[in-house]
């Protein structure tokens, strides 16, 4: 794994692998953005990162589900490719959503930072509507191979082009793939989306802010502001699963937190499970066990031993 905290040229190339959500925020600098693991396995996930000065490329890979509540840098203007539906996601720097990824989860994203924008007049004003809206084009894909072998090659080459040549490629590139994309918009389906969008937004935001706290099915659909029929609908289109189990996850990744940052000398497993409302230890251990491949005595067991890897972030 590179070293994180070496100093890197524009135009080289970091890779870090990581073996836990917490690891994989802190590998992606940048960004607001916290991760919970969302579906059974021990967690593996692989970021390229490449520093262009003013302008970034990110390659993520993770192979669990892992929810991301996440919230753009300000100024910024981003061009996310979910590499599972080939999509393309625009984000401002108030772009702040929640969603869960599916398994073995690739994503690739062009970042044009603040002095970039303003240096190159970029008017992210006109662009209101569009953003976090699943946007498709034929060239998404093809864009996204070459940005992906672009980060292999400039890993293992000795003679690459030069940084203002590659942003200025960049910068064109996905201008011309949105405005095709804008072509193919369906403005009814765009409307509803944006609808359950701001649902999500305000769940997002109560889950970032009180990361610890947790909430009833009702109390949540009072965060939301909306009906708990409008929240069920709105989960199921962003998260592919009911409210109740994402509380229910949001919980266990909570345990995890707290026992990975505690030692058997300052709490047991029992104390643990019940500060996150389980109150049958065996259920607990089972549900965990189940999510995380290993029972919570043995993260507890090992939580003096976790390394602190990585870089800040999203």
């Amino acid at each position: 794994m590179t070293d994180p905290n070496a100093v890197c040229n524009s135009l080289q190339v970091q890779a870090f692998s990581t073996a836990d959500v917490a690891e994989q925020i802190r590998a992606t600098p940048g960004w607001t953005q916290h991760y919970q693991q969302m579906s059974p396995g021990h967690f593996a996930g692989l970021v390229r990162y490449l520093d262009l000065q003013g302008v970034e490329i990110y390659e993520e890979h993770m192979n669990t589900r892992v929810e991301q509540n996440f919230s753009a840098p300000q100024g910024s203007l981003s061009f996310c490719f979910d590499r599972s539906d080939n999509a393309l996601y625009v984000l401002n720097g108030e772009s702040r959503n929640i969603w869960i990824t599916p398994e073995n989860y690739q994503e690739i994203a062009v970042v044009f930072g603040p002095e970039f924008v303003q240096r190159n007049s970029l008017d992210i004003a006109r662009l209101e509507g569009l953003f976090m809206a699943p946007l498709n084009s034929q060239q998404n894909a093809l864009f996204c191979r070459w940005l992906s072998s672009t980060l292999t090659r400039l890993s293992q080459t000795f003679d690459p082009p030069t940084r203002e040549t590659l942003t200025q490629q960049l910068l064109d590139d996905c201008l011309f793939i949105l405005d095709n994309a804008c072509v193919c918009l369906d403005q009814g389906a765009l409307q509803r989306r944006a609808s359950e969008r701001a649902i999500m937004k305000r769940v997002g935001e109560w889950a970032a802010d009180t990361p610890e706290e947790h909430l009833n099915l009702l109390e949540l659909s009072l965060v939301a502001g909306v009906s708990l029929r409008q929240l069920q609908h709105a989960f199921k289109t962003y998260t592919g699963m009911a409210p109740t189990q994402w509380l229910r996850l949001r919980r266990l990744n909570s345990a995890r937190r707290e026992l990975l940052s505690r030692t058997p000398t300052q709490t047991t497993v029992a104390e643990v499970a019940m500060h996150w409302s389980f109150w049958h230890l065996g259920r607990f251990s089972s549900s965990y066990r189940a999510l995380f491949k290993e029972l919570p005595s043995d993260t507890l067991k090992r939580a003096s031993a976790v390394p602190v890897n990585g870089r800040g972030r999203r």
